[in-house]
């Protein structure tokens, strides 16, 4: 008969991956391979001596999550791609390690349960993916208030020429009509290609396959507005973030977080200056419910029941004149709903609006 276990032998030996066996009833590793000392810098023969000051070094973030992780895989469920983090050992400064975890219960014998799976480190591809997300979240919300910034001016300009053409229609100059015309219709192309811009960049992000990560919601909302309210003087409006400094979830970092990019760019475009935009998280009972509510002109009531289709109706220009395409409402909603969500709105003219999507709590922690 065919023994499989030579044939894997060269990865148990020189392979990245650390395979390990757990017996339960012994409470003790009865196998860890040679990767273990590429991982934990340490001989593979030490690993029950290891076992708790590693236990010990897992980040405090992480614990309730590893301790509902280890119950579902004591039920006998299958757990995949667990990310936990362990804190440096002796040097406080260094990076926390990022370690992947995939684990099954299996019953061997009356008396003979283990656990079985692999481990890997992810540091570096953590450290990559991080930046990334850093960088590409600034980025989108630097494109959206640079949006807002350079369609103001153009917007201007817009009404200084049409106001201009009327002062001048006595004048009977043609050249002088063409010109302000032309000021007027390269101001409005102007405005339309930095909207334009703008959206290509969310359609393209929303296109992407959905990769749910485990991150801390609430610093990346509170760090989000943070962001916007370092350009309160330039867009004259007050952000506030309200809530927990600390709540994980498991979502698409990059799709819900352009989602708040896009509520709160479509407050800042019907929030007069000096109005205020607010984000609210809060762990309900039965919901994650979050929120983004604005001091702004408010939706008219006819167009609310339809603001969330697809080109819908109820799309009208900002104050200052920036484009809408219609599609972001709807792309809203498609990104909340493969989150399992829902998403609704309250609004009256004249008060503001609120923006709510409530989430499963089955993804918190």
């Amino acid at each position: 008969m065919l023994d499989f276990a030579v044939l894997f032998r060269p990865f148990l030996e020189r392979g990245q991956l650390l395979y390990f066996v757990y017996h339960l009833e012994a409470q003790r590793v009865v196998f860890v391979s040679s990767a273990y000392e590429g991982i934990v810098g340490r001989s593979p023969e030490t690993v029950n001596e290891d076992l708790p000051s590693l236990l010990a070094r897992l980040h405090p973030d992480d614990l309730e999550y590893a301790s509902t992780r280890m119950k579902h895989l004591l039920q006998g469920k299958f757990v995949e791609d667990i990310e936990l983090r362990l804190r440096p050992a002796l040097d406080p400064e260094e990076q926390v390690q990022w370690l992947c975890c995939t684990a099954a219960r299996v019953e061997y014998a009356p008396g003979h349960t283990y656990l079985s799976g692999t481990l890997q480190d992810n540091t570096s591809t953590r450290q990559y993916m991080e930046n990334a997300d850093r960088f590409n979240k600034k980025k989108n919300t630097t494109l959206e208030i640079l949006s807002h910034d350079l369609a103001g001016p153009f917007t201007m300009i817009q009404q200084v020429a049409g106001y201009v053409s009327e002062k001048v229609e006595g004048l009977k100059d043609d050249k002088l009509n063409e010109l302000l015309s032309v000021m007027k219709t390269t101001c409005q192309d102007s405005i339309n290609l930095i909207r334009d811009f703008v959206d290509n960049e969310f359609l393209e992000s929303v296109n992407v396959d959905m990769k749910t990560e485990r991150i801390n919601l609430a610093h990346e909302l509170s760090d989000l507005i943070g962001q916007f309210q370092k350009s309160e003087t330039n867009l004259e409006k007050y952000f506030a973030y309200e809530g927990p400094e600390q709540l994980y979830y498991s979502l698409d970092y990059n799709k819900f977080m352009q989602v708040f990019n896009n509520l709160l760019s479509n407050s800042m475009k019907f929030t007069p200056d000096g109005g205020r935009i607010t984000v609210t998280l809060e762990q309900q009972p039965n919901q994650l419910l979050l929120s983004v509510a604005d001091t702004g002109i408010g939706i008219p009531e006819v167009m609310q029941p339809v603001i969330f289709e697809r080109f819908t109706p109820a799309r009208r220009p900002g104050l200052r004149g920036e484009k809408t395409t219609g599609l972001g409402m709807s792309i809203i909603k498609t990104i909340v709903e493969l989150h399992q969500g829902h998403i609704w709105l309250e609004s009256k003219e004249g008060e503001g609006s609120t923006f709510f999507i409530s989430l499963p709590l089955d993804k918190l922690g």
